[in-house]
């Protein structure tokens, strides 16, 4: 057959398929030229059932060795209240391990006396951020004994310095308080929708009963136009944030860079609302890995 004819076969089917209104056009079409008489049409489309199927991996730590990566990590320090009015002092050392695989982070009662403040715990960054992908984060949160811990592994933008919050956004990956054993939560937060003015967007309690016992992976599926939240498996879909049909950077500030939080506060306007007890400490989240896949 001669090309022409063949592009006319292929241009009926196309305006043919089309014509149905249950057919969704993708987000972006590449047509490669022919070669000899073959068209081949790539199409990338987040929508897809298979599309993160694709997906490869670009960062992650293992945290194998005995030491936290400077290359990967940095601290965050201070006992300002961070805006929730915890009760934690953040430090550099003393409140993170790296062993047997794992990466612990440990909330514990402050028996330093140069230290401000009752409790002390770490609070991690990545130095690494990143624009639509796979993001998993496989954990295990502290032994339940009491009220007063509030683990998280979230993202927060890039542009924080600059922006703010909330108009930065945020991502929480995971969060748990320890007054709602067996439970974790999944929450975007924007300048439109955040926990200060009671519109955040968020799954709300979702069941977990091992979430204390064994590691489970938290993930999102991150595109330009949704973030669905996971347990376990990308099928394991718990909460689905869409892109609004009139975004604006205060609503969608999902399209720039976000890096990575690890911490566990203690008390705070969310994690003490049944108040802190003493008992609970020391409290540990391991850390199995950390990683990033996306879709060349």
């Amino acid at each position: 057959m001669r090309k022409n004819s063949l592009y006319s076969v292929l241009l009926i089917i196309f305006l043919f398929g089309c014509s149905s209104s249950n057919i969704k056009e993708p987000d972006s079409t590449q047509l490669v030229e022919p070669q000899s008489e073959e068209i081949e049409q790539i199409v990338k489309d987040p929508n897809a059932s298979d599309y993160w199927d694709n997906a490869v991996l670009v960062w992650s730590d293992e945290f194998d060795g005995t030491t936290l990566s400077n290359e990967n990590w940095s601290f965050e320090t201070g006992d300002n209240g961070w805006g929730n009015n915890e009760l934690q002092n953040y430090r550099p050392e003393g409140n993170t391990e790296v062993s047997n695989g794992t990466l612990k982070i440990t909330a514990k009662i402050n028996t330093d006396n140069t230290i401000e403040g009752e409790y002390t715990s770490a609070r991690l960054n990545s130095k690494k951020s990143f624009k639509f992908g796979r993001m998993e984060i496989r954990a295990k949160l502290p032994e339940h004994k009491g009220s007063g811990t509030w683990p998280a592994l979230w993202m927060l933008g890039s542009n924080i310095k600059t922006a703010g919050w909330p108009l930065c956004g945020e991502i929480d990956i995971m969060e748990y308080v320890s007054f709602k054993p067996n439970k974790t939560h999944f929450t975007i937060h924007s300048k439109a929708n955040n926990h200060t003015n009671g519109t955040e967007v968020t799954s709300g309690a979702v069941v977990l009963e091992t979430i204390e016992e064994e590691f489970h992976n938290f993930g999102i599926l991150w595109s330009a136009e949704y973030i669905k939240f996971y347990v376990d498996d990308i099928e394991n879909i718990q909460f689905i944030f869409k892109r609004p049909i009139n975004s604006t950077i205060d609503n969608w500030p999902f399209s720039d860079n976000f890096y990575f939080l690890m911490n566990i506060a203690v008390g705070g306007n969310w994690g003490g609302l049944e108040g802190v007890d003493p008992l609970i400490f020391p409290a540990t989240m391991e850390v199995d890995y950390i990683r990033v896949y996306q879709v060349n």
